[in-house]
């Protein structure tokens, strides 16, 4: 399978507090713990058509997102490049702040905001789906002890599936692993991953973006086809 890990890089350049943390971005810890068994490569925003060009999308099976300071800097010709494949049956995994990415919200048809507040609280996601195949190996719950909270209510669509819920320390609840599908494409919302926090160094976050990973990977079926259609049988001439 070949993989896309697609980060803003903005965060990185900016705050030294972020460069410690992932001295190789975002992207590059992400990267870390997906190679191996899978062909990982990684696209940034300042790159030319950020890294998403025609041929790097062509051969991706699952495209990663994450993003926050300059959503309104990607292009738009790019998202709907991204929109197409998948609708072809590119997955895509959507994280932490790219609720807000314009790819997200073209795909969900709304607004995709929340409530937000950064007050290093514990966050507790728990398992509301103990079946569904992004949740092998996780047990009933995952604690972090410090993350940025997000709060309902969340606008987005309801989830074809709500995998995981999230209580924060301050009192909020927030659906924060949510699926769906567009086209022959599937889509994973999950909510953890702020740039200040070591979230993604954390096993059983990594674990369950791996095993979405899987989940989202391309199935081998053709796209239906539409417009006009020729007859299957043949069709008498009414009188």
């Amino acid at each position: 399978m070949h993989i896309t890990i697609w980060n803003e890089n903005r965060h990185e350049q900016k705050n030294p507090e972020v460069k410690e943390i992932y001295p190789e971005g975002i992207h590059g810890q992400l990267k870390s713990f997906l190679e191996g068994a899978h062909t990982v490569t990684t696209a940034t925003l300042d790159e030319p058509e950020h890294g998403l060009t025609d041929e790097v999308l062509k051969k991706t099976d699952v495209l990663l997102w994450w993003g926050h300071l300059a959503h309104e800097e990607v292009s738009d010709e790019v998202v709907e490049k991204v929109r197409q494949r998948v609708l072809e049956g590119m997955g895509l995994i959507v994280l932490h702040s790219a609720h807000f990415s314009k790819i997200f919200k073209v795909l969900m048809g709304t607004s995709c905001d929340l409530k937000w507040r950064e007050a290093d609280e514990t966050e507790r996601l728990w398992v509301v789906d103990p079946s569904h195949p992004i949740t092998e190996g996780i047990g009933e719950y995952i604690e972090l002890e410090r993350e940025e909270m997000y709060g309902e209510h969340f606008d987005i669509p309801a989830p074809d599936q709500l995998v995981f819920l999230s209580w924060f320390e301050g009192g909020e609840v927030f659906r924060s692993g949510c699926t769906y599908q567009r086209g022959n494409g599937r889509i994973f919302y999950f909510r953890p991953g702020h740039e200040t926090y070591p979230t993604y160094h954390n096993d059983k976050v990594q674990r369950v973006i791996q095993n979405a990973v899987e989940w989202a990977a391309p199935l081998s079926r053709p796209r239906p086809i539409y417009g006009n259609a020729p007859s299957i049988e043949e069709i008498k001439p009414k009188n």
